[in-house]
């Protein structure tokens, strides 16, 4: 007779990410996004694209595995970032998904230790500082093109905070000594503590000032 699955495998008691960080005590204040921002306890934050074909299926995917695609990207080379396109050096992570599983994890670890807090808490508050509310789109009236402000999706929230966090981590490595993970690391601190330096938390910014204005 086969063995209980307990005794065959080894079934931890707390699931952590990476084997090191809770999800427990994580907070989401923003109510709009926390629909959104998935933190489900698990160990390794690898959905294999199970719902890369299902509408909104980006929902179910856990947000330290959204981080972690939006790394797997070689920078900005359609448009200026930090004043120059981008084709950074460490581009071999693009598909090398594994390369930015241990970047990501080499990042969490700078930040509990510069901040003595939970890596995916401040994550998650640089995510609300970064997530720009409203934007502009162009609209057509007897031939003019118009600008005016719209209210942007939650779901679109999320994804422009995460690609501004990572273009802005490539921002501040490109054709420099600091390493990626802790130019990451250096991007979600300033995010999370609303510092004009961050990137993503200037742009959003930026974003909601144009907006502000095409009312």
């Amino acid at each position: 007779m086969a063995k209980p699955l307990e005794e065959r495998f080894f079934v931890p008691k707390d699931l952590k990410v990476f084997g090191r960080w809770s999800v427990e005590d994580v907070v989401v204040e923003d109510p709009s996004l926390r629909p959104y921002i998935n933190l489900e306890p698990r160990i390794l934050p690898h959905s294999h694209g199970r719902h890369a074909k299902k509408q909104f299926g980006k929902a179910n995917v856990h947000i330290v595995e959204r981080l972690i695609n939006k790394v797997m990207r070689s920078g900005a080379s359609s448009y200026k970032v930090a004043g120059h396109f981008m084709r950074r050096e460490h581009r071999s992570l693009m598909s090398k998904k594994m390369k930015a599983y241990e970047v990501v994890k080499e990042a969490f670890k700078i930040i509990e230790q510069r901040t003595k807090q939970n890596p995916i808490q401040v994550l998650v508050k640089a995510i609300e500082n970064s997530a720009p509310r409203e934007d502009t789109t162009t609209v057509m009236f007897g031939g003019v093109r118009y600008h005016i402000a719209v209210d942007i999706s939650p779901l679109r929230r999320l994804d422009v905070a995460l690609r501004n966090i990572a273009l802005g981590a490539s921002a501040k490595c490109y054709r420099n000594k600091v390493s990626y993970a802790e130019a990451l690391a250096e991007e979600i601190i300033a995010a999370a503590n609303k510092d004009t330096k961050s990137f993503a938390y200037s742009k959003k910014e930026e974003i909601e000032r144009i907006a502000q204005s095409s009312r």
